[in-house]
């Protein structure tokens, strides 16, 4: 390293901490679990308002709400891999992939007993737990958020280690391998007349573009989106729309569609580098940390909480308490459960 590089490298600034991100991650776990109770009460009319129309209206709102999760976690994703925290070598893209995959595979066992315990599951398990390996089988709904995530991470990680100019040679392997399995499965399904499961590992266009833009709109300096207001009517709006669209056009609303682009883009620049106050931030540090796993358990804990109290008799201000309080639940227990195993060392395991 020459004398300039020793000292550039000396003086580099330490990295920011964006608490603003800490917050909104915390926020997406919470609206992803007003989405799925939302989606209890949707389910408990059959999707149908004549069914029940408090109950009906309280899902849909609920999940309306909730429709900017899912794609913020993705414009997440992308600030962390190509802004935030960049690798520095595919051993480091590993390690991650390792931390997110084993709670997967431990809460996918999870959920294929619970299933069993509940005789909800369509197939024994020895047809399921295979399939499930290839992401062909979801043993819980919310999984396939990870079966798409990995994958995305992987690619913008790869990518910016060969911008980086390093040789990720493993990572890109891996990456082939995802790319040439489905047809591979299909043409040994040809070739054997096996019934061959669907291969469910993978990504749209829609999840890249949100995780580049994400990292794009997240490295805005302070203040370039101009005032927070706007934006958060453009939220609002953005949210109405997503209820008119899934009531009059289709549920469930795609995450490609132009309304939740707009919601994720009004939410992202309402909260842009908002300042966390310094005597919240262990705390909201904290949970972040206890945020993956409360991801994955809180759909248990939908079931056990929802399935006995949602009712299509509901009326407007019972189905509206109901929601609230089955969310407030459901976060208290889910994050407090996540927490609980941290402190326990378990968090490896169980996210």
């Amino acid at each position: 390293m020459s004398p300039e590089s020793a000292r550039a490298a000396g003086s580099a600034a330490p990295r920011e901490h964006r608490y603003d991100i800490d917050l909104i991650r915390l926020l997406c776990s919470c609206g992803v679990i007003l989405g799925h109770v939302g989606s209890a009460f949707i389910a408990a009319v059959a999707h149908e308002e004549a069914n029940g129309p408090a109950a009906y209206w309280a899902g849909m709102t609920a999940d309306a709400i909730s429709r900017f999760a899912v794609p913020m976690y993705f414009a997440i994703a992308g600030w962390a891999v190509l802004v935030g925290a960049p690798p520095r070598d595919g051993r480091r893209v590993w390690q991650r992939i390792v931390k997110i995959g084993i709670p997967l595979a431990v809460w996918t066992a999870v959920y294929l007993l619970w299933g069993r315990l509940t005789g909800s599951n369509e197939d024994p398990l020895r047809e399921l737990a295979p399939a499930s390996l290839l992401a062909s089988v979801r043993p819980a709904y919310h999984l396939w958020y990870l079966y798409t995530y990995l994958p995305v991470i992987s690619l913008l990680a790869c990518a910016a280690l060969v911008r980086a100019g390093r040789r990720p040679w493993g990572l890109a392997a891996g990456l082939l391998g995802l790319a040439v399995a489905p047809q591979l499965l299909a043409d040994l399904g040809v070739l054997t007349g096996w019934d061959m499961p669907r291969f469910g590992w993978g990504f749209v266009v829609y999840q890249i573009v949100y995780a580049v833009v994400g990292a794009l709109l997240f490295a805005l300096p302070a203040g370039a989106a101009g005032r927070r207001w706007p934006w958060a009517v453009v939220t609002v709006a953005a949210v109405g729309g997503i209820l008119w669209y899934q009531h009059a056009v289709h549920y469930v609303i795609p995450n490609a569609h132009l309304l939740v682009a707009l919601l994720l883009f009004g939410a992202l620049l309402s909260l842009h580098r908002i300042r966390v106050p310094e005597r919240l931030r262990p705390a909201l540090g904290r949970l972040a940390a206890a945020a993956y796993g409360a991801y994955l358990v809180h759909v248990l804990v939908i079931d056990v909480l929802a399935e006995p109290v949602v009712s299509p008799r509901a009326g407007v201000a019972g189905a509206a308490l109901l929601t609230v309080a089955l969310t407030v639940a459901t976060v208290v227990v889910s994050f407090g459960a996540s927490l609980a195993w941290g402190r326990l060392g378990l968090r490896r395991w169980l996210g």
